[in-house]
């Protein structure tokens, strides 16, 4: 796939009649058909139905589906609410910035799964990076090492929002719901911690945590802080 044609020329001009549909629509099509059914749905039959057209009319306007799973990411990146600049706080810039990408991961469940087989960074991508990297400039970061802070972050978001979604579809399928899920979890460790043979696992869990909350925002609040101290660390 090259950039410079899907992200730099406009779609190509038709001779005759307009186009009866465009790359935006067929987008569209697809992102709803991704959030209703996940990505498996999403066919070039399939997103034809939905916009009324011929199988192979969509092929003059998106050449390949790894080229519409490319539009379809890029469309809803276009979904974070970047302000004009950083306010000053890197700290709590940040930490919105990730909150708005975990909002945006469930919104669009088939979004975590869909970034590991991105190619490219199309222009709401490329925003929402340059936003980034315009945060982390007061850190005290190298350039680079400022690229490899946002794609850890994202890695994060997503890695715990396919976590959560993986245990809510599990309740509703009628397992323990997530909090119960995770008590389950702590009295099983506490178990076989007791019987001597995991003393750093002991350890670990015999501190109490003060407030300690497993709701599934306060979890992924607490892990956000210490990724950020994590990724931060040094400078």
């Amino acid at each position: 796939m090259d950039p410079e044609q899907l992200w730099s020329q406009a779609e190509r001009p038709r001779r005759g009649r307009p186009p009866a549909h465009s790359r935006a629509a067929i987008t569209t099509a697809a992102i709803a058909l991704a959030d209703a059914e996940g990505l498996a749905a999403v066919t070039m039959r399939a997103v034809a139905a939905r916009i009324g057209a011929g199988t192979m009319s969509l092929y003059s306007y998106v050449p390949t589906k790894e080229t519409l799973l490319e539009l379809m990411i890029d469309q809803v990146s276009g979904e974070h609410g970047l302000p004009a600049g950083p306010s000053g706080n890197w700290r709590a810039d940040l930490r919105q910035f990730a909150q708005e990408q975990r909002t945006i991961m469930r919104r669009h469940p088939w979004l975590p799964g869909a970034l590991s087989a991105r190619q490219t960074l199309g222009p709401n991508a490329l925003a929402a990076l340059e936003y980034a990297l315009a945060v982390l400039a007061p850190v005290g970061l190298e350039a680079p090492a400022r690229l490899e802070t946002f794609s850890l972050l994202t890695g994060f978001v997503a890695s715990h929002v396919s976590y959560e979604l993986a245990q809510e579809r599990a309740a509703e399928a009628g397992g323990p719901a997530s909090g119960e899920l995770l008590d389950a979890q702590d009295r099983y460790l506490r178990s076989v911690a007791a019987g001597g043979r995991y003393p750093h696992l002991a350890q670990a869990l015999a501190v109490p945590v003060p407030g300690h909350d497993s709701a599934p925002q306060a979890v992924f609040d607490r892990l956000l802080d210490r990724m950020i101290d994590g990724l931060t660390a040094g400078v």
